[in-house]
């Protein structure tokens, strides 16, 4: 699809890679771009269309998806990261994670897929990780989650093959945002995160690895495991 003349709605757009989604497609020519957020008025950017929205709260997403009924691009951007043992800690935030990035973004998916078919077709962004694919120490219910909403993305991509609808699952490692604050490694640039999902979308790719960290995690899969996971030993 062209994202010149799209009309698209992103979540968690008051900042980081959700923020860069919204300048970058302005900057392409999108005819409109809904920025969502818990807190609308902390989304900082010229010409959008603020709206409310809290992809774990149904009704929520059922207003927002009744207030923007012309788009043709959504990108499932919002999300959490918390820390912690699968085994010992709380599991409040395991199911926060869960209820966030797989039935959160899958509430979304199923209020808008029916719009953007309407509309005469479009695309889905679902913005994922390194951690569909891998999990470091601590890092259990976030990488869980991200693997549940990889799969999720291949179904409901399946699913909507018919429907002129493209569906993009997009991987990254760290990237410069709040999220990330203080992580030493290596962080990719959110804006580079932004081009090349939307570059991905105009091109119909199902996916879009971003850095060389994401995509040596992804061939490791064809490897033994304890290989891999020899490092975090």
């Amino acid at each position: 699809m062209d994202i010149a003349g799209s009309v698209a709605l992103v979540t968690g757009s008051n900042r980081g890679i959700g923020r860069r989604f919204a300048l970058e497609l302005l900057e392409r020519g999108a005819s409109k771009v809904y920025a969502t957020a818990r807190r609308p008025e902390l989304i900082a950017v010229e010409g959008v269309v603020a709206l409310p929205l809290d992809i774990t709260d149904q009704a929520s997403v059922d207003a927002v998806a009744a207030a923007a009924g012309d788009v043709t691009l959504l990108v499932n951007n919002a999300g959490i990261s918390t820390t912690g043992s699968l085994l010992t800690d709380d599991l409040t935030d395991a199911r926060r994670e869960m209820d966030t990035h797989y039935w959160g973004n899958l509430a979304m998916i199923r209020a808008f897929a029916p719009v953007i078919e309407r509309n005469g077709g479009g695309g889905i962004v679902n913005v994922l990780s390194a951690l569909s694919w891998f999990v470091y120490p601590g890092s259990g219910a976030y990488a869980a989650a991200k693997a549940a909403e990889w799969n999720l993305t291949n179904a409901v991509r399946l699913e909507l093959a018919g429907k002129g609808i493209s569906v993009q699952g997009l991987h990254l490692g760290a990237a410069d945002t709040d999220m990330m604050d203080g992580y030493e490694g290596p962080k990719v640039d959110p804006a580079d995160v932004a081009r090349a999902a939307l570059d991905g979308v105009e091109r119909g790719a199902a996916e879009v690895v971003v850095d060389d960290w994401s995509r040596m995690v992804k061939a490791s899969l064809a490897d033994a495991p304890e290989r891999f996971y020899a490092q975090f030993a």
